[in-house]
């Protein structure tokens, strides 16, 4: 059973937590593959989407995973709603409250804004990725991800590479790949790996060091929508130092997952012939997401049991 009230990072996540959702979120993808296996058990549930950043794949599958599991579900248009009238995050979750909402999903651009939420209303909080700090359920879809192929987590080589300092997804999955007894390298421009070696985390310049006997290689894109100043010189010399092409991930592991967020930035983080790959496993990620995020409303809204 989880915890908390809501969904806000993994850093205080446990370990039993984590590994429920995983459980659960197994039971769900059956409903995404057979739809008469759904059940309505969150018919009495209004879910909203508070999404201040713009969004694909998080926003639609938290809308269809509500829907799967039968919920009313609500997006608030940002830019229709009051807070261009200059309404606050917090007057905005209090009068959602009062409208009967059970959960409320947000992104937002400044860390710390779902938990300042989640501290001023009564409904669940699911944090869909704040600022640079997390996104817990990215990382949870990227965990069931690799433990549907890999099985377990112990001892696994996970390589994340890219915009280590500004990746919120890099975040939440050295928080939850640790917890699980997995080992993480994280690699990168010296300017991009962020201060996440501070806690015990191995961190390199060397994409052929991160990448040699990795049992997973995840991939990241450059966000330059975070960064003040360019930390490289270019594209190009990113590119040819740090993208991962078919030739560097033959130091991989032969049944190594290749694995990104998205969007994918084809011939910068991946080439397409690794995107592509035989070892790609990047839109069965999507899928996954759905059932994760299924996963996490039943068990908010049903008090942890299973399907």
């Amino acid at each position: 059973m989880l915890k908390h009230k809501d969904v806000l990072g993994l850093r205080e996540m446990s370990k039993e937590e984590i590994l429920e959702i995983l459980d659960v979120a197994q039971e769900m993808k059956k409903r995404i593959d057979n739809p008469k296996l759904r059940v309505d058990e969150l018919k009495h549930t209004t879910v909203v989407t508070l999404f201040y950043e713009n969004s694909t794949r998080t926003k639609t599958s938290f809308s269809l995973a509500g829907k799967y599991l039968g919920a009313t579900v609500q997006d608030l248009g940002i830019a229709t709603s009051s807070v261009n009238k200059g309404e606050s995050l917090i007057d905005t979750g209090k009068t959602l409250d009062q409208m009967g909402v059970h959960v409320m999903i947000m992104r937002n651009s400044l860390t710390g804004a779902p938990h300042v939420l989640a501290r001023n209303v009564d409904a669940h909080v699911i944090n869909a990725g704040d600022g640079a700090n997390e996104h817990p359920t990215q990382a949870l879809l990227d965990l069931y991800t690799i433990r549907d192929y890999k099985k377990n987590f112990e001892g696994l080589k996970v390589a994340i590479i890219g915009d280590i300092s500004h990746s919120r997804v890099a975040r939440s999955n050295v928080f939850g790949l640790s917890k699980l007894g997995a080992e993480v390298t994280l690699a990168g421009p010296s300017t991009m790996l962020g201060g996440l070696g501070k806690l015990g985390i191995k961190t390199t310049s060397s994409i052929k060091e991160a990448v040699t006997d990795a049992d997973v290689v995840m991939g990241l894109r450059i966000q330059f929508e975070r960064q003040k100043t360019i930390s490289f010189p270019g594209l190009e010399e990113y590119r040819q130092l740090f993208g991962v092409s078919g030739e560097i991930l033959k130091y991989a592991k032969k049944d190594v997952l290749v694995m990104h967020p998205g969007p994918v930035n084809r011939g910068i983080e991946f080439t397409t012939d690794v995107v592509d790959g035989r070892n790609s496993v990047i839109n069965i990620q999507v899928k996954n997401g759905l059932a994760v995020r299924m996963a996490i409303l039943k068990l908010l809204m049903t008090g942890g049991s299973k399907a």
